[in-house]
């Protein structure tokens, strides 16, 4: 029985995908629930298994085609079985490796170097998989000019995080207040107790639990900034859904802890584990990428002294963390050595008040100053 393989339903926030490259090819035998090719959508990558055993009889859609929910790509026949396809696949190993023995193959990258350094690629020994040519191959004959360019095309992710700080920038009124905050009191209760701590949740205590507690505290206190704009009115949330920039191959991405609020800082470390983990192999669901009250992002993983981070819409302020410096700083009359934080707070003008602003970071600030108080909620 010859079946059809579709685009999945697609989440109603997204209206198309990219169809990236195919893990099995025409003629190959899949089993059920073996990734067939990856789907990438503005926020997240997701695989596409297939339904049945079968044979990939013939493949439609082209790796890199924009494709819609639904929308027909491929082929299985499900009436051939494995044992069926073992002859002919022997068959096509044979007759694969005698052409590569005859041909080196060429990366296309490499392909386009030598092209413009007339140079034979038949007679390079090619470092890749099965002796493919790869760029670094070309590029390390002698006499050929190192100064080449390549053209990629920008990835969905890339475009829509373009779209959407461009979109942050010209409809949000941005302004960004900064501060500093002495960490030697959490540096302090994290030193005390991240062994035993560890020990019993079985995740490592981390600064930005402490922040994102500090946060709450904040925003409690001034719920403006925990707001948006929608057309002409206000929405004022009684949640807390924190979002927390990470770091991915395929760009930033900010998956969202739900309720923060309700949360002990053991459930938010863990929250943010599992985040970062399923970011670095894109098993981030859509629906944990969407929504949001308050962003934090934190630069100083990098080495960032200060920046200006750019609001998520459609929230209305962000906070930008820093790297932790040793900095003399005066305390009760005497200079002292302690570790420091820059902290920046944008938020949209157009409905945050300076006053607001700077007050909500100064709250962050005293909160983390003395973790006691807001641990205690006292």
């Amino acid at each position: 029985m010859k079946i059809e393989i579709k685009v999945p339903q697609l989440p109603e926030s997204v209206s198309e995908a990219t169809l990236l490259n195919w893990h099995k090819k025409k003629g190959d035998f899949v089993k059920r629930e073996e990734n067939l090719i990856d789907l990438e959508t503005d926020k997240v990558v997701m695989e596409l298994p297939a339904p049945e055993d079968g044979v990939l009889v013939e493949v439609i859609g082209k790796a890199g085609d924009v494709v819609k929910s639904g929308q027909l790509i491929a082929y299985i026949d499900t009436s051939v079985k494995q044992s069926q396809t073992s002859t002919e696949t022997k068959v096509e190993k044979v007759n694969t490796v005698q052409v590569e023995a005859a041909t080196n193959i060429v990366m296309p990258a490499a392909a386009k170097i030598a092209a413009e350094n007339n140079i034979n690629t038949q007679t390079i020994a090619g470092s890749g998989r099965g002796g493919r040519v790869l760029k670094e191959d070309v590029l390390g004959l002698n006499g050929v000019n190192s100064r080449t360019e390549e053209r990629v095309p920008m990835s969905r992710l890339r475009k829509r995080i373009a779209e959407r700080l461009l979109e942050s920038q010209q409809t949000n009124a941005i302004l960004t207040t900064f501060n500093e905050v002495n960490l030697k009191a959490v540096m302090e209760l994290r030193t005390k107790y991240k062994d035993a701590f560890e020990k019993k949740h079985g995740v490592k205590l981390g600064f930005m639990s402490f922040f994102v507690k500090a946060i709450i505290n904040a925003l409690k206190q001034y719920p403006v900034i925990n707001a948006s704009i929608d057309g002409e009115d206000v929405v004022y949330h009684g949640y807390f859904d924190i979002g927390v920039a990470v770091g991915s191959p395929r760009g930033l991405v900010v998956p969202i802890i739900r309720n923060a609020e309700k949360l002990s800082l053991a459930e938010i470390e863990l929250k943010i584990a599992d985040f970062g983990k399923r970011a670095q192999n894109g098993s981030l669901d859509l629906e944990e990428l969407s929504g949001g009250t308050f962003t934090v992002t934190n630069g100083g993983t990098f080495g960032s002294m200060m920046s200006t981070p750019i609001i998520n819409p459609p929230q209305s302020a962000i906070l930008g963390m820093h790297a932790i410096k040793e900095r003399p700083i005066a305390e009760n009359g005497q200079v002292v050595i302690r570790p420091m934080m820059y902290l920046a707070l944008s938020y949209d003008h157009r409905l945050i008040d300076g006053k607001e602003a700077v007050l909500t970071l100064v709250a962050i600030k005293d909160a983390l100053e003395h973790p006691g108080s807001f641990l205690l909620d006292i």
